[in-house]
């Protein structure tokens, strides 16, 4: 095991690995900005490191101040948490070369899934299902035209480096085609420093579900079931639920068990998250995220395993401590994501938090590196903090929920959580009737009404 474990990230997901580490019983190192000197990491870790200004390329992406900061604590491993270098197999390779582990999978993993088109070809061969599209990337409007042509209207033209929307377009004609392409290839390359481009078929009302896996390295992996994380805003999820309110244990199963099948042929190490669009009863795989996902509590909610701790014993070199027959679900859950924006138009909310009560009672989690007093900074995300909730069934879950999302308070700063209040009263919600542009829709109508 680790003598003392980097923890290369800032807010909740610092906070969620650092109380592993000391389940675990051992050291940690938080490293921040100085914009995050008061940070809960920063008071709880047992050491602490200054790697920089507010501005994430000069601190939490600045791989040389990590290294540094290793060197300078006799830190042994770094976990990198979600975002930032999560996914940078360079960084995976650096910390190699300087024997540090990387609390993660393996560099050419992360670079495999990283390269979207890559992704979708190992995907077909080791027998995920796909959605219909280009082989590769497209080289220009007249390729573009010909895919579509074999695949139907609409399609989506998707950056292959790319994530969060961005580099992402719908046609639904041959008119809008070039038109969406070069837009996207514009965007692709602003984002990401890649314009390459590539073509699906466009999928009407899917669900968005999520196939939790976990492999140790050796040849050995399992599943942990799914999450359905199909209300969303901008192709970004606001609320996840396992299990899935359309998927039976079947269905559940069977790809599941295809994405283990999967893990294990390339022998995957660490956590990782299989993602697919599901419509009329078919999976349709979109990537893999090779990283710890913010929603991972509801899984852990629903099967008692407490993915942080694998991902640390997997890396440190441990064997799985579970196999697929070890994993039973039990009952619901539900996790919101509670943002410091306006509930209506979204604007960021930075600043001072002048009174904060969270909710308690059975089945019911926190997750925020927030506190009364803590001044959310305007540089990094917006996320206060992950209400979690879980319930004997669906039933019992949302009306849980509804009742620790009103116990829920956070004064000095606008939220969503009137969003949440919205939505776990809304029927559609409550009958499980929702699909990846339900929330969009919704909030068009006016959905959101002022407290």
């Amino acid at each position: 095991m680790f003598d003392k474990i980097l923890i290369a990230n800032r807010g909740e997901i610092a906070l969620r690995i650092l109380r592993a580490c000391k389940e675990l019983g051992i050291a940690t190192v938080a490293v921040h900005s100085t914009a995050d000197a008061n940070a809960m990491s920063v008071r709880l870790a047992d050491e602490s490191v200054c790697i920089g200004p507010p501005l994430v390329r000069e601190s939490y992406l600045n791989i040389p101040a990590l290294i540094a900061a290793c060197e300078i604590t006799g830190a042994d491993a770094v976990h990198p948490g979600y975002g930032f270098l999560s996914e940078n197999a360079n960084f995976a390779d650096v910390l190699a070369e300087h024997r540090i582990a990387f609390i993660g999978p393996k560099a050419e993993h992360i670079r495999l899934m990283g390269d979207k088109i890559e992704a979708k070809r190992t995907a077909l061969r080791l027998g995920i299902p796909c959605v219909p599209g280009s082989e590769g990337g497209i080289a220009d409007p007249a390729e573009a035209l010909r895919v579509a042509g074999e695949i139907g209207f609409p399609v989506l033209i998707k950056a292959a480096a790319g994530g969060g929307g961005r580099g992402m377009k719908i046609a639904r004609s041959a008119k809008d085609l070039t038109y969406a392409v070069q837009t996207a290839q514009t965007e692709a390359k602003a984002a990401f420093g890649d314009d390459t481009v590539y073509i699906e078929k466009y999928l009407e009302k899917p669900r968005h579900i999520e196939i939790q896996v976990i492999g140790d390295g050796r040849g050995n992996a399992v599943h942990l079931g799914e999450r359905d994380c199909s209300l969303q805003r901008r192709h970004q999820t606001v609320w996840e639920e396992s299990p899935s309110p359309v998927l039976d244990s079947a269905a559940r199963n069977r790809i599941g068990e295809i994405v283990a099948n999967a893990m294990r042929e390339i022998a995957y190490e660490g956590v990782g998250t299989v993602e697919f669009l599901y419509e009329n009863g078919q999976f349709y795989f979109i990537e893999m995220n090779t990283r710890i996902q913010v929603e991972h509590p509801v899984t852990e909610m629903i099967t008692g395993i407490d993915l942080v701790i694998e991902q640390i014993r997997v890396a440190a070199g441990s064997p799985l401590s579970v196999t697929q027959e070890d994993i039973h679900f039990n009952g619901h859950a539900v996790e919101c994501r509670i943002n410091a924006e306006h509930p209506q138009t979204f604007r960021p909310s930075p600043g001072q938090i002048s009174y904060f009560h969270t909710p308690g009672g059975l089945g019911v989690r926190v997750d925020s590196a927030a506190y009364q007093g803590y001044t959310i900074p305007p540089h990094y995300d917006s996320l206060v903090g992950k209400l979690i909730v879980h319930g004997r069934n669906r039933t019992e879950c949302l009306m849980r929920l509804r009742r620790a999302i009103d116990e829920f308070v956070v004064d000095g700063i606008d939220t969503t959580l009137p969003l949440f209040r919205n939505l776990v009263r809304n029927p559609d919600i409550q009958d499980g009737m929702y699909d990846i542009h339900w929330l969009e829709n919704h909030l068009k109508t006016g959905g959101i009404e002022p407290e």
